[in-house]
């Protein structure tokens, strides 16, 4: 097969994974997610047309499989050359096998003229197994809710999709210790927790659909973050068995319950984590409070604090 295009690059934006609302299928339909796409951490890459196949850059490993999996599936040659100019750190809670898979896939549907979906790119990844959200963030970006899986359910329905608020900051805390669950540990940890409430489940959807999405469209960032924490705070001690307790890192659980403290709202860990999270309403009071931060926790040498923003677009795709 001929490739169409000499070149072709993509931006992948990471996301945070701010909870599920049935473990369990309880209510008929499993999973069923809310998450944000980010601006300032993706995965970047450029991919080329090769004699020989390359691929260079940070989690090329990652990218290699990836790249065998999809040339496989879509019946396509390999013989290509990435450069990887960044990529999402793996297995911290930010979606970066998702993002990775997707940002390959398009390239692929680029540069080989193959006229695919995203989902149907997720599809052959087997992505969107459990949470819609990384897919959902690729093709619109901003805050995305998912439906769960139902009987039929090839890749989770995007429900909401919504902008967030451009002065909205996100404050991120990373522990380089460790890494979240992933792979075979997340599929045994799934098989063993207990079951999730009914009753819970149902409590957690009104709370989103009645006071968190409402505060969003209205630009009330203490109503929704008060919803997120509460979500966080449900699922985290439904996940606390599996992750020794409601964050895998306890470093990272005393920052946040510090900037709990000074005002920041919707206090939790994306996905399995380390990685926690806690928003406020303005860039300057972001920034100050991770100066503060990184002063005060400077004990804690393998803690990092960065600040992000919301993105409003999904992944882009541009051909040359």
């Amino acid at each position: 097969m001929k490739a169409k295009y000499s070149k072709v690059s993509v931006i992948a934006p990471a996301r945070l994974h701010m909870g599920f609302f049935d473990l369990s299928g309880s209510l008929g339909r499993n999973f069923g997610s809310i998450g944000i796409a980010l601006n300032e951490i993706s995965t970047r890459l450029s991919v080329m047309p090769a004699t020989s196949r390359a691929i260079v850059g940070p989690s090329s490993e990652r990218a290699a499989l990836c790249l065998t999996m999809l040339c496989q599936a879509l019946k396509v040659p390999d013989l290509l050359s990435i450069r990887i100019e960044s990529a999402i750190p793996e297995h911290v809670g930010l979606g970066s096998g998702t993002q990775m898979a997707l940002a390959i896939g398009s390239a692929l549907n680029a540069i080989y003229g193959l006229g695919l979906s995203v989902r149907e790119i997720a599809a052959v990844t087997e992505r969107g197994l459990r949470s819609g959200i990384g897919i959902g963030i690729f093709e619109q970006g901003g805050l995305v809710v998912d439906g769960g899986r139902g009987e039929k359910s090839i890749t989770p329905p995007v429900l909401v999709h919504m902008d967030i608020p451009d002065d909205w900051r996100f404050i991120l805390v990373f522990d380089k210790r460790g890494q979240g669950l992933h792979g075979l540990q997340e599929i045994q940890a799934f098989s063993q927790l207990p079951p999730f409430s009914a009753l819970e489940a149902a409590r957690l959807c009104y709370l989103l659909l009645m006071q968190g999405l409402p505060a969003v469209a209205e630009q009330e960032l203490e109503k929704f973050g008060e919803v997120i924490t509460e979500l966080q705070r449900s699922v985290g001690e439904h996940f606390a068995p599996a992750q020794g307790g409601v964050f895998t890192s306890t470093e990272v659980a005393e920052v946040m319950a510090w900037l709990a403290q000074q005002g920041a709202v919707a206090i939790g860990q994306t996905s399995w984590g380390p990685t926690g999270f806690c928003a406020v309403k303005s860039p300057a009071l972001a920034e100050a409070l991770v100066q503060e931060g990184r002063g005060r926790f400077a004990h804690f040498e393998k803690l990092t604090m960065v600040t992000a923003s919301a993105r409003n677009s999904g992944g882009e795709v541009l051909a040359f």
